[in-house]
């Protein structure tokens, strides 16, 4: 059998301290994310990632976003990227050059995408509009973006921000003027949008 041939580019993500590393194919069943902030939740059976278990044995990493066809490695202040990109890169080609899992099949298992059927048409909305128009242009910096909550009654809809967009320092720009702005225009019981905090 052949083996696939890993192919690995970096992108700069708007968080500084967030690198963006995209493969050739696909890691993650379309329309999933997996956040892990630290190595507790790399291990947590319900979205265990051996993947995400070995990135942390870098001291420099803080967090770990995987979606689609990237991994996105949040690391700490005091590190350059200059100084660990390199070899990170590399420990990430022999990782999957040697089809190591991302994921244990319970977490992918656990966390399949259901569609509620008991969603509100104002919610509806909201999941498809953030899903059209916000998660391409979120997933490009290296984030997601999760529908949360929608309170009827004040109009606040909270979602969750993932990768490099938790603890960027433009993401409150980018949901009070972007993504706010466009749900608010296109739902018109949307008032405001929050972020939930991680």
């Amino acid at each position: 059998m052949l083996k696939r041939n890993t192919m690995i580019y970096t992108e700069l993500s708007p968080n500084p301290n967030s690198m963006k590393f995209v493969l050739n194919y696909e890691l993650v069943p379309d329309g999933l994310s997996f956040d892990y902030p630290d190595m507790k939740s790399a291990l947590d059976k319900e979205k265990a990632s051996p993947l995400a278990a070995d990135c942390f044995q870098f001291p420099f990493v803080q967090r770990v976003f995987i979606s689609s066809n990237f991994v996105t490695v949040t690391k700490d202040d005091e590190t350059q990227w200059e100084e660990v990109l390199g070899n990170f890169k590399k420990f990430l080609k022999i990782y999957f050059d040697d089809e190591n899992p991302v994921f244990t099949e319970a977490a992918i298992e656990n966390n399949t995408l259901i569609v509620d059927a008991n969603d509100t048409e104002a919610v509806g909305k909201i999941k498809a509009a953030l899903d059209q128009y916000v998660r391409p242009a979120v997933e490009s910096d290296g984030g997601a973006i999760n529908f949360a909550d929608f309170n009827e009654e004040t109009g606040v809809v909270t979602v969750v921000l993932q990768g490099s967009c938790s603890g960027c320092p433009s993401a409150s720009i980018t949901l009070k003027d972007g993504i706010e702005r466009l749900l608010t225009n296109m739902v018109p019981e949307v008032k405001e949008v929050v972020a939930e905090a991680l």
